[in-house]
C-alpha cells in the first residue's frame, strides 16, 4: 500500500466508526487529522499522521495537567520530596507498563526539571505491512487507556483541579527559542525575504519526530 492508499483507508475506518475528524494542514505529512476518541464526553483528541517518506501511521495524544493539580503537586514537592519522587517514578512506570511510547514535561527550576508534572503525551507507530482496522482501533484504545490511567492517578492524588490548564515550561521555552531563531534568520536574510514558519500546535509534544521511529 502507498501512503496515499493508507491515508484513504484510515479515513474510511474513521468514517465507519463515526469518529469526528478535523483535517490539518501539514507539509511534512501525506495526511494529518485530529480525531476525538472515543465518542461522547470521555473522548480525547488524537492526532493521526501519515508522514512523508515513511511507511508508518503515527497516532499520538497530549494531556496538559490542570493548574490546580500542579499547585497541589508543588505543595507535595515542598512537604515531602521523597514521596513526590516516588509518585513521579510510579507514573513513569505506569506509562511503561501500558506498552506505549510516551514523554513527560516537568516544571523547570533553571536548568533543573524537578516538577510539577505539567503535561504528558502518548504515541504509537503502526507500520504499513501490519496495519488493519482491528490493529488501528486497538492502538487508539490502548493509547486512550494509557492516558486515563495516569489522569485518574493524578485526580486521585491531587484532586479534580480548577478546570484550567496549567503552564508547560517546555512549550514556552521552545516557542521563545523558535521566535528568536525566526528573528535572527529574518535579520540575516532580510534581503532574500525568507519567511520562516513553525508549528505551535504541539500535536505530538515538544520532541515528536516521525523520523525517530526506525
Amino acid at each position: 500500500m502507498t501512503p496515499v492508499d493508507v491515508a484513504a483507508t484510515v479515513r474510511k475506518w474513521l468514517s465507519e466508526e463515526r469518529l469526528i475528524v478535523k483535517e490539518q494542514e501539514d507539509p511534512r505529512a501525506v495526511a494529518h487529522v485530529l480525531i476525538k476518541y472515543p465518542q461522547g464526553p470521555q473522548g480525547h483528541m488524537f492526532a493521526v499522521v501519515v508522514p512523508k517518506n515513511r511507511d508508518l501511521v503515527a497516532i499520538s495524544s497530549m494531556t496538559r495537567v490542570d493548574m490546580g493539580q500542579q499547585k497541589e503537586m508543588k505543595k507535595h514537592m515542598q512537604e515531602d520530596s521523597e514521596g513526590w519522587s516516588e509518585w513521579i517514578h510510579e507514573g513513569r512506570l505506569q506509562l511503561i507498563r501500558a506498552s506505549v511510547d510516551w514523554g513527560i514535561h516537568m516544571g523547570h527550576d533553571g536548568d533543573q526539571k524537578p516538577g510539577p508534572l505539567q503535561a504528558f503525551n502518548v504515541s504509537l507507530p503502526l507500520w504499513f505491512d501490519g496495519i488493519n482496522k482491528n490493529e488501528f482501533m486497538h492502538c487508539l484504545r490502548r493509547l486512550w487507556l494509557a492516558k486515563l490511567g495516569l489522569i485518574h492517578e493524578i485526580k486521585y492524588s491531587y484532586g479534580p483541579g480548577i478546570g484550567k490548564p496549567g503552564p508547560v515550561d517546555d512549550w514556552a521555552k521552545k516557542k521563545q527559542t523558535m521566535q528568536n531563531k525566526e528573528l535572527g534568520s529574518k535579520n540575516l536574510q532580510q534581503s532574500e525575504q525568507i519567511e520562516i514558519e513553525f508549528d505551535e500546535k504541539m500535536s505530538f509534544g515538544s520532541s515528536f519526530d516521525p523520523s525517530e521511529w526506525a
